[in-house]
């Protein structure tokens, strides 16, 4: 939008309103056209009125956008509503979730930091540090998730960043996150926290103290399994360099994709609220079911951090894994059995989906790496949807019978 545009009236007062009304109308600056909806801005580039002006752009001394590579209305519209429901001063929006947290170690870190990453965490995460970043000079160690002793006993005085998954995939294990970034802040380094599970209608990391958030906006941001995308939350400072690596190595998301994460914004605590619900009928439902020997759900009384979630989050999040008996072909006969719910490892869909961890998600680890983030052959992950519980129930009912 040129500087010269003044929207007035056309633009909402956003000033003092609550969570809701931010995931409605947060990001959006109204045109001259004076359009109601989200506009969709299909342009690569970007017609300037003189070469002076083309010049200042280029040079960052007059706002306004560039190239579609790192500036895009639409993109904007998506980064900014997500900083101001996570809390944040700046977001910056990426192609995927693996994206963002690609942007956020390359940015952040240089050869020769240490990183320390939960072992909890999901299987091309730790691809990523494992083959990648180390490659590049960063280090990288492993510590379990919930173990505030062991993360802090783990800081060397070259640690850039602490990562975590709260809650994790798939066993919706947790971290103390203030706790977690006291620590982290004590010795000089910074909290990384992605909260795709929760979003920020359930939790709001940087409130609790952490530095950055990061999301995959394919999973519940979306809401729908339609397309990818990720992105970053923190201060203007950190932003800023997010913002210059995606100007030089592009892994940008495109303005389609963010105004589909627009809408589903829009309808985003609804969802998650009944995501919850369902998820906690067939958690409890499932705890009382033969041939299951454990069930993970922070919203179980059984469940070993179930009061530290109440703590730091409105809902316990809509996915639910459990392990049943016979190992791996239990696991694949309870799954093949099942005919209403989709056998896909995405979540974050309306649609309930069902999957065995250690052969999909986490399937590219070592068996050792497996065992040491607790995903056995016996676990089965479902991200539960938003079709009727009954139904959801009798499906699984399918699988224990064929136990």
């Amino acid at each position: 939008m040129s500087q010269d545009w003044d929207a007035g009236r056309l633009d909402s007062d956003l000033d003092g309103v609550a969570f809701d009304t931010l995931a409605v109308r947060a990001g959006q600056h109204r045109t001259p056209e004076g359009e109601h909806g989200d506009p969709m801005f299909f342009t690569s580039s970007y017609v300037f009125r003189t070469a002076a002006d083309a010049a200042a752009r280029f040079a960052g001394e007059v706002p306004g956008n560039v190239y579609s590579r790192y500036t895009n209305p639409t993109v904007r519209a998506f980064e900014e509503r997500i900083a101001a429901l996570e809390g944040a001063e700046q977001a910056v929006a990426t192609a995927t979730g693996m994206a963002a947290i690609l942007a956020v170690v390359m940015s952040l870190c240089s050869a020769g930091d240490h990183v320390l990453v939960s072992r909890s965490v999901f299987g091309s995460t730790i691809s990523l540090f494992e083959k990648y970043f180390k490659r590049f000079g960063v280090e990288v160690d492993y510590v379990p998730l919930a173990e505030l002793s062991g993360w802090d006993a783990a800081i060397k005085a070259n640690t850039k960043l602490l990562f975590v998954e709260s809650p994790s995939n798939p066993l919706a294990e947790l971290v103390d996150i203030t706790a977690l970034s006291e620590i982290a802040h004590a010795k000089g380094a910074m909290l990384v926290v992605d909260n795709c599970f929760c979003t920020p209608a359930l939790q709001q990391p940087l409130k609790l103290g952490a530095d950055v958030v990061v999301h995959s906006a394919t999973k519940f941001i979306d809401g729908q399994g339609r397309c990818m995308g990720g992105v970053v939350a923190g201060r203007g400072e950190q932003m800023k360099e997010i913002v210059g690596f995606l100007r030089t190595a592009g892994p940008t998301l495109s303005p389609f994709n963010a105004w589909i994460f627009l809408k589903g914004l829009e309808t985003l605590s609804l969802r998650m609220k009944a995501h919850c619900a369902n998820a906690q009928q067939l958690a409890e439902w499932l705890e009382q079911q033969g041939g299951i020997e454990k069930v993970h759900y922070a919203g179980l009384k059984s469940h070993p951090q179930h009061e530290l979630a109440q703590r730091q989050q409105k809902g316990f999040g809509a996915v639910v894994s459990f392990e049943v008996k016979g190992g791996k072909d239990g696991a694949w006969r309870f799954i093949d059995a099942t005919r209403l719910i989709s056998i896909t490892a995405n979540l974050g869909d309306s649609k309930t989906t069902i999957t065995h961890p250690s052969t999909t998600s986490h399937g590219r680890l070592a068996p050792q790496e497996r065992e040491a983030a607790g995903i056995r052959d016996s676990l089965i992950r479902i991200a539960v949807g938003l079709e009727d519980v009954a139904d959801l129930q009798a499906d699984l009912a399918r699988g224990l019978a064929a136990l």
